[in-house]
């Protein structure tokens, strides 16, 4: 880069030469040197590879790493200037050369472009001595130049040069941003004595202050609009397009039409092929064959589907095709003013498609002594819904306060009983209103259906005001229960029990004794025919405690109602302390199961005899008949508790030798599996003998007799278990609901350890679980949750179907489990008996003492001796002590 200025400076010098002119001496071309690096002598080349053929510097073959310098005659550069004159390398320093005092000038190869340029001239004979014969320098001083970076820069200052304008100045104008508004100058003063006072400050409101600001709008400014001068367009060419269609016309429409017809032999032809000879050959050889192929299709049906009975057979036991329930309807009370919740869940036993639902407000103990005012003002309903309105309820049974669980009465569906939050039975009979619910056809046939009869064909006004009934009877609330009635349950119409518990024959032929238990700690049995009285009463005094009955209300129980007390009361206590378990549900074991699978037709004629000649109405007839005890009649049941405990006790008392009162009996077992309140204790429809018990987070099954505990326990769930039920048709599956809206469905023949689906329902906690069959083939189950919402959903076909040997082996999985629970008991019998064998040796070891003789004592200590020596003479051979050789005259020592 250096050189090449100079020789624009020539070429203009040798231009300006031919026109005569003449250059000012200030803008001459001076060589360049390194002075700035300390090195005034040293020039800067740069040799085109012609100039190194010519001054024979050519780079790796004249001048190398191991001699870089080569030393040229003056007279070679003088003849370079006269053969190529300007355009020569050596020309920006022409006057060097001239001006050199030596005959040889030094010029050095510059490898490492130490001085930016490939070759630099030396133009001092001094400077040449110099690179040529180095001086000694000494040891520190070398060193010293280790430490001193090669390109050190001395700076030196610019020198200032005339400025030649190239236009630039007039684009850096244009550019720059010139005021073009004139300034306005303010001055803010105050007054001295303010001078460093102290000041606060504070919000306003400008709003409130007239003029106290000043809105600056925006607006157009003529001056200051910019005018588009230059605005970029793209254009683009688009080919016409042009849509055309054609059209051929069927100008000669014809019917075309093709008829078959069979081709038959000729009479002739007939003929011959009755006498040809491989005709008949040829029938009687296949004659065989066909008359077994027409036997083998009259004995077998070769049209059977056999893809169809391997998907029945895949049915059977997990298959995953369809196995979530599906929602069918919902019900929800649209009426009702304030938030409910369902409590309990019953199907109608004999009208497909009636079910009962119970409802209690959503409130928590607290809560209803605050509002108790408002709550006697609005009724507890039982509700009646029907598949066929899915809107307005069938009928509305009213209670004193909210139920909390209510049953059908097994003889008599139009009899039902439920418990109240306040401890109060009620007693509901709906025998006047069984037309409005149910149609019974009798036709020309022997079987009689019941069917529904939607509400719209018998009163088509009926739906607008809903039909409530009242109660018949309710317990006395001195006698009963003090706290809420959490399960109730008819005792079978095959037996009753007395105020001791004790077992006799059905007197009246139907269900006339109810049991409850209650969070009072108490387990209530009730009788529903009139009692006897202990005293005669007056007739004078009778006719004055007569009350009016309502004319909406039957007089079935009217003997019951405000005067009704339990026959028995059993407390379930804890033995030594005073306290009683707190019983939440109970299963006998003659318990009337209203979802086994019974004849309808049955259950059906007994609601016609119900409604002809109602026992119910005549409860006293049965009462003159004799007691008749039924001998080995088992008296014990299972009760859950709200401490998460199974206790398995008898309801028959005994009486106490020192008072001679009626006692509970203790309980026979009592198992704390659960870990928190038992909401389910229901026995299965297939083994009378196997007990389910949901509470807290854990499932458990039970058998009836066994002792040593549950035949399956499972694991704690992610979230706690709210109710349960057994399925009705197969025997290994049952239904769990939980607090997050979720249904877990077991099924023992799959998973034991975990369930084998769980299908989510709602959003929120699901209070009750009730499945129905309506038929073989179609069978649902009702979900109540917390919102007070109904779901019906059909149970699909692979649970609700049963296997070919399911009952088998669900039975054989309950007796391997019986005795795995006995074999770990006769395991912890044998290690209880041998640890108590190994603490009986260890005493013995420390309490027996020996009364030894004199020579036995001495033996002893001999061979204590003995022992000891044997035990030096090996420790002193392994430590190398005693030679081989010295062996045997240790010994004889």
């Amino acid at each position: 880069m250096a050189t090449k200025t100079p020789k624009r400076g020539k070429k203009a010098a040798r231009g300006k030469k031919a026109q005569n002119l003449t250059l000012p001496a200030g803008e001459e071309t001076e060589p360049v040197n390194m002075e700035s690096m300390g090195h005034p002598e040293i020039y800067p080349l740069v040799l085109t590879t012609k100039t190194q053929e010519i001054f024979k510097c050519r780079v790796e073959e004249d001048v190398t790493d191991e001699q870089p310098y080569k030393l040229i005659n003056k007279e070679t550069f003088f003849e370079d200037f006269k053969n190529r004159g300007p355009i020569s390398d050596f020309y920006p320093v022409k006057k060097i050369i001239q001006e050199y005092p030596g005959e040889e000038l030094l010029l050095v190869y510059d490898k490492d472009f130490k001085y930016g340029l490939n070759f630099y001239l030396i133009g001092t004979e001094e400077g040449k001595e110099n690179y040529l014969n180095p001086p000694e320098v000494p040891e520190e001083q070398e060193e010293h130049k280790d430490y001193i970076s090669e390109e050190l820069y001395i700076y030196k200052p610019p020198v200032s040069k005339p400025w030649v304008s190239l236009g630039s100045e007039k684009e850096i104008e244009e550019e720059s941003v010139k005021e073009s508004t004139k300034q306005i100058r303010y001055m803010i003063s105050r007054k001295r004595s303010r001078f460093g006072a102290p000041i606060k400050f504070s919000d306003q409101n400008a709003s409130y202050v007239k003029d106290a600001y000043i809105e600056c709008t925006a607006y157009p400014d003529k001056n200051f609009t910019l005018k588009q001068l230059e605005k970029d367009i793209s254009m683009q060419v688009v080919p016409e397009i042009k849509d055309m269609s054609t059209q051929t016309k069927w100008t000669y429409p014809k019917n075309a039409t093709t008829q078959y017809y069979p081709r038959e032999f000729s009479e002739k032809e007939k003929k011959v092929l009755q006498q040809s000879k491989p005709l008949a050959d040829f029938l009687e050889s296949v004659s065989v064959s066909v008359e077994i192929a027409l036997q083998q299709n009259e004995i077998t049906n070769t049209f059977i589907d056999d893809w169809k009975s391997l998907a029945e057979d895949e049915g059977m036991f997990g298959d995953k095709s369809d196995t979530h329930l599906k929602e069918y309807q919902s019900f929800t009370d649209l009426h009702s003013p304030t938030e409910k919740m369902i409590t309990c869940v019953s199907w109608h036993p004999t009208i497909y498609g009636l079910i009962a639902v119970s409802v209690a407000e959503r409130l928590s103990f607290e809560e209803r002594v605050h509002f108790s005012g408002k709550l006697l003002l609005q009724p507890s309903l039982i509700l009646f819904w029907s598949f066929s309105d899915p809107i307005h309820p069938q009928l509305m049974l009213e209670s004193p306060d909210d139920i909390f669980c209510f049953k059908f009465c097994p003889s008599d569906p139009n009899i039902i009983a439920g418990g109240c939050i306040n401890g109060q039975i009620v007693m509901w009979d709906i025998t006047a209103h069984a037309d409005r619910i149910e149609n019974i056809k009798s036709g020309g046939s022997r079987s009689k259906k019941a069917v529904l009869k939607p509400m719209f064909i018998l009163e088509p006004d009926s739906n607008k005001e809903a039909m409530y009934i009242r109660h018949c009877a309710v317990s006395s609330i001195e006698n009963g229960h003090k706290k809420v009635i959490t399960d109730i349950h008819w005792l079978p119409d095959t037996f009753e029990i007395n105020r001791v518990g004790s077992v006799f024959e059905n007197r009246n032929g139907i269900c006339c004794q109810l049991v409850t238990c209650s969070a009072d700690c108490t387990v209530c049995f009730w009788d529903i025919r009139p009692q006897k009285p202990s005293t005669p009463q007056p007739t004078e005094k009778k006719k004055e405690e007569s009350i009016e009955i309502p004319f909406d209300v039957p007089s079935t129980f009217l003997h019951l109602d405000l005067s009704w007390k339990p026959i028995s009361k059993l407390r379930l206590s804890k033995g030594e302390t005073s306290l009683d378990h707190c019983p939440t549900k109970v299963s006998l074991r003659e318990d009337h199961l209203l979802y086994k699978t019974q004849d309808r037709t049955l259950a059906q004629s007994k609601a016609l005899k119900a409604g002809e000649m109602n026992p119910y109405y005549n409860l006293e007839s049965g009462m003159a008949n004799p007691l008749k005890s039924i001998d080995d009649f088992c008296t014990k049941f299972f009760v859950g508790t709200e401490e998460g405990e199974v206790i398995y006790t008898d309801w028959k008392m005994e009486r106490d030798p020192e008072t001679g009162r009626l006692t509970t009996k203790k309980p026979v077992s009592l198992y704390t599996v659960h870990d928190g309140a038992v909401h389910t204790v229901q026995r299965s429809p297939f083994y009378n003998d196997i007990i389910l018990t949901i509470g807290g987070w854990n499932v458990a099954i039970w058998k009836e007799n066994v002792m040593s505990g549950p035949l399956l326990q499972s694991c704690c769930a992610p979230k706690r278990y709210t109710s349960g039920h057994w399925s009705l048709t197969r025997p290994g599956v049952f239904y769990i609901g939980r607090e997050d809206g979720y249904v877990d469905i077991w099924d023992l023949l799959e998973k034991t350890h975990e369930p084998a689906l769980s299908q989510n329902i709602c959003i929120t906690m699901i209070t009750y679980i009730k499945p129905w069959t309506f038929s073989s083939k179609q069978q649902f189950i009702a979900i109540a949750d917390y919102y007070g919402t109904l779901h019906i959903l059909e149970i699909p076909w692979t649970l609700s179907r049963p296997s070919t040997n399911e009952m088998s082996s669900v039975n054989h999985y309950f007796e391997r489990e019986v005795k795995h629970l006995d074999y770990v008991e006769q395991r912890k019998i044998i290690r209880e008996e041998e640890k108590n064998e190994m603490e009986l040796e260890k005493e013995k070891k420390k309490v027996k003492t020996y009364q030894k003789s004199k020579e036995q004592i001495e033996a002893e200590l001999k061979a204590d001796y003995e022992s000891y020596l044997e035990l030096e003479k090996s420790v002193l051979i392994h430590l190398g002590l005693i030679k081989l050789s010295e062996k045997m005259s240790y010994i004889d020592l």
